[in-house]
């Protein structure tokens, strides 16, 4: 079956990408988070085209539903709604989307895509706090936010308007988690040790990059990060 919003788990969030592979094929990656418990899987990707975007969702469907994780997993695309229109069209299960604050607005967003998908937004950094607790939520699931440390593989993230990086602290975290009226994943150079303290924060879930689809056994480090999310 198909995924629906209400079934939506952001606790374990993985962003990936060919750039993000280490050269190996994307969906492997996504099998294996998906294997090692993980519930979103977001494709992001700055130098694919659609083409290879709207073959990533196809492919990366298939694998969630070969798993027998339909209706548990969300698949996401970054930024790109034709390609998860066309996917869908195409016959992918595509749940949603997940956009900046310089994308397609999330209400275009929820207008195309319908009332069961799932829109996430990334929550802007220098005005974070004033901003999850001012906006206009009625087209939103989730906001995405970080870092909690810089990492190369997502140097957008965290950006001040100089051009610098703003990292946060657990205490900004936390903050962050009792100011949004929805729920927030939090990401950016995570690592394994920082679960525990992460998942005290209140936030709804982290997400990782490098952590799973940099690593030497994706599925075991998924794992990993998963049991150490539950265990806290």
């Amino acid at each position: 079956m198909a995924f629906s919003r209400k079934n939506l788990d952001i606790s374990s969030y993985l962003v990936v990408g060919p750039e993000n592979t280490l050269s190996r094929p994307v969906p492997d990656i996504v099998s294996a988070a998906v294997k090692g418990g993980f519930t979103c899987v977001q494709l992001r990707s700055k130098t694919a085209s659609a083409r290879e975007m709207i073959d990533l969702c196809l492919a990366s469907s298939r694998v969630i539903h070969g798993l027998g994780a339909g209706e548990r997993v969300a698949l996401l695309v970054d930024d790109r709604l034709d390609v998860a229109l066309a996917a869908r069209t195409a016959g992918a299960d595509v749940a949603g989307v997940h956009v900046g604050q310089g994308d397609i607005p999330p209400a275009v967003c929820r207008a195309y895509l319908g009332e069961d998908a799932v829109v996430g937004l990334s929550a802007p950094t220098e005005e974070l706090f004033d901003y999850v607790a001012t906006a206009d939520l009625a087209p939103l699931d989730y906001f995405g936010a970080g870092p909690l440390r810089a990492t190369p593989t997502k140097p957008d993230c965290g950006l001040r308007a100089d051009g610098t990086i703003l990292e946060r602290t657990f205490a900004d975290i936390a903050r962050l988690a009792k100011a949004s009226p929805i729920p927030v994943v939090f990401g950016g150079g995570v690592k394994l040790p920082d679960l525990p303290p992460l998942a005290a924060t209140g936030i709804g879930g982290f997400f990782v990059v490098s952590a799973v689809a940099g690593a030497d056994d994706p599925e075991a480090a998924a794992s990993a990060l998963v049991r150490a999310w539950r265990g806290a």
